[in-house]
């Protein structure tokens, strides 16, 4: 049976995830407009740079609870990735729409605000009151999806 869009979307962000290098959490996202795949992003460490699964977990190694202290992870979120990816080539990804595979942290949220998204889906939950605080606040659409 054919799939809807926010399956479709999100089986290509859970495919994207595999690609990450984070030994915490896989996390993927793809960034669409008016059904088209405009950017992917997975979380990693920068270009070039020793992944986490060669160099170790800093958050791991000092025991920090999921959702806190971000400036400590060495990767860079599947969410930013994917504006960045944007930003590279280009691409218009004003109102549209990303689908990632966790709600984002407040870092992703602040950047998806500015970047003027206009709708999130996520699959699964991520601890962060101030995401959600700020999401609040924004203009963005907010859907879990459940599948």
């Amino acid at each position: 049976m054919r799939p809807g869009y926010d399956e479709y979307f999100m089986k290509i962000a859970r495919i994207v995830a595999e690609r990450s290098t984070c030994r915490r959490r896989a996390v993927g996202a793809v960034i669409v407009k008016e059904g088209r795949i405009l950017a992917t992003g997975y979380n990693g460490a920068p270009k070039g740079l020793k992944h986490c699964e060669e160099v170790g977990c800093l958050r791991e190694q000092m025991k920090i609870p999921a959702g806190e202290r971000h400036e400590l992870c060495r990767g860079v979120h599947a969410e930013q990735n994917a504006v960045i990816q944007a930003a590279v080539f280009g691409v218009s990804i004003k109102e549209g729409t990303i689908y990632t595979t966790h709600f984002p942290c407040s870092v992703c949220v602040k950047i998806l605000i500015n970047a003027e998204m206009r709708e999130i889906v996520h699959a699964e939950g991520y601890p962060d009151e101030l995401a959600k605080k700020l999401l609040e606040e924004s203009r963005i659409r907010l859907r879990e999806f459940h599948g």
